[in-house]
């Protein structure tokens, strides 16, 4: 279904200039977005008087256009009812001749919206959100809108959802901020994106985690930083490395709570090597926590900015991997002695995120919600990986190696004998399995090597069993 923006957008490109009528202009652009599938069968329209408002033309020049359509068979007016895509229409109506010689517009693929496929990576267990708890805050809050809260929002985030972050951060995570320090974005790029507009300049070197988290070095680079790959081990980022590699690094991007994709926790001895280069240098950390309420095993690691007291590290979160991506909402805490610098910028590059999304995950902080839902899932996902990590043994048994480190929402399983694993992740991808190959996770020659698999969304031991007889399948033929 085609929606108001889109098709205004079609019909503003009204070009006065053209020896073509307007009417006959907006027609041809009517029939385009029909025979596109833009506009489906049955869908009503604008009313001749607000379209004719909408493109600065006369209600007569849209009405001609309506009649012209009705005429042919696209249009049905229905009186009172409006004017409506005929029904009649097939949902893909053969498009217009085009005009000979003219080029094919380019357009970008329409992406559609569906659930996850299974083994998704980061993302979490969407059947097991509370929807209905959900649902009544969202209500509420609709309910309780004020005029104040239809105008535009405050760029560095909605001041109570700062305030709850910042409790939950001190409380759960050992981080002691103030609310100024922190600043909602619209996830995990936007975060970094703004880090990369304050701090550094353009070709300054910037380490991150290798192998790592593709997007994190797209979006450095896109902002022209050069990015320095640096080994990780089971210890965490090698900073002796990246000492040798690029000793004059401005910023370090890593995951110490769940290293991103190997799953190992920076161990203290590195956390602290870390620290004083950064010190020394007088360069920052970004210390992404994307999952580290996840731990399986003991209690959920204190975060490297509870290390902190130079005030050299910027601590990076989410609610994509705890609530659900959809909300398109993360987190930056910044040292006091920036926040000025990275409010102008917030202020100056963007207009913020959604009020009401904001004050809906505000409430649910603030009452108890969250806390409960990340025990409920610490406690889900660990099943879940036991689930999947027994099937996997039960069907492929010494032909699988599984490493279930001691957190995280994936495993990674390596696979003897059947190929390297960006051919078995291709083979799975054909199936419709979205395990993803370990090695491409690597700027360099691959350290190691294994399908990474999640297992948040599987959410029995029937789908555990129909999943990996379909990965089996799929990686053996048959």
């Amino acid at each position: 279904m085609m929606d108001a923006h889109s098709l205004r957008a079609e019909l503003l490109r009204l070009d006065r200039r053209q020896a073509a009528p307007l009417y006959r202009q907006i027609c041809q652009r009517l029939r385009r977005a029909i025979a596109q599938g833009l506009l489906q069968p049955g869908e009503r329209l604008a009313s001749a008087r607000t379209l004719a408002s909408e493109l600065g033309v006369a209600r007569g020049t849209v009405e001609l256009a309506y009649g012209q359509l009705a005429g042919e068979g696209y249009l049905l007016a229905r009186g009172q009812a409006g004017t409506v895509v005929s029904p009649q229409l097939p949902h893909s109506a053969p498009p217009p001749p085009a005009r000979a010689g003219a080029p094919a517009p380019r357009e970008l693929p329409l992406v559609p919206v569906s659930a996850p496929p299974p083994f998704q990576l980061g993302i979490p267990a969407l059947d097991a959100f509370p929807r209905k708890l959900w649902a009544r805050l969202a209500a509420r809050r609709i309910r309780a809108t004020t005029i104040a809260d239809m105008n535009y929002g405050d760029p560095v985030g909605h001041a109570p959802l700062r305030e709850a972050i910042a409790t939950y951060l001190l409380v759960s995570r050992g981080v002691g901020c103030s609310p100024g320090q922190v600043f909602v974005t619209a996830g995990h790029r936007a975060s970094l994106a703004l880090v990369s507009r304050v701090l550094l300049g353009p070709q300054e070197r910037v380490w991150v985690e290798d192998p790592g988290f593709p997007p994190t070095s797209e979006v450095l680079q896109s902002a022209g930083l050069r990015v320095v790959p640096v080994p990780v081990d089971a210890q965490g980022l090698r900073v002796a490395e990246g000492r040798r590699r690029a000793p004059g690094a401005r910023l370090a991007v890593v995951t110490p709570s769940h290293q991103a994709p190997l799953g190992y926790s920076m161990s203290m001895a590195r956390r602290l090597e870390l620290l004083a280069w950064a010190q020394a240098g007088k360069a920052w950390i970004v210390e992404d926590d994307y999952d580290g309420e996840y731990r399986y095993a003991g209690h959920p690691l204190p975060a490297l900015k509870s290390l902190d007291r130079q005030d050299r590290v910027l601590y990076a979160g989410t609610f994509s991997k705890v609530l659900h991506p959809g909300l398109a909402l993360a987190y930056l805490v910044v040292p006091e002695p920036l926040v000025e610098r990275f409010a102008r910028a917030a202020r100056m590059g963007s207009n913020g995120c959604s009020t009401l999304g904001q004050a809906i995950v505000s409430d649910f902080l603030r009452e108890g919600h969250f806390a409960r839902h990340i025990k409920k899932m610490r406690l889900l996902y660990a099943r879940r990986r036991t689930m999947l990590a027994a099937e996997l043994q039960r069907v492929f048994g010494e032909a699988v190696h599984i490493e279930l480190r001691s957190g995280g929402m994936h495993l990674i399983a390596s696979f003897e004998g059947l190929g390297s694993d960006t051919a078995l992740s291709l083979r799975a991808q054909e199936a419709g399995l979205n395990c993803r190959a370990l090695s491409e996770r690597y700027a360099g020659k691959p350290a190691q090597k294994g399908l990474l698999m999640g297992f948040a969304n599987i959410a029995s031991e029937a789908e555990a069993r129909r999943l990996v007889a379909r990965l089996r399948r799929a990686l053996l033929g048959g």
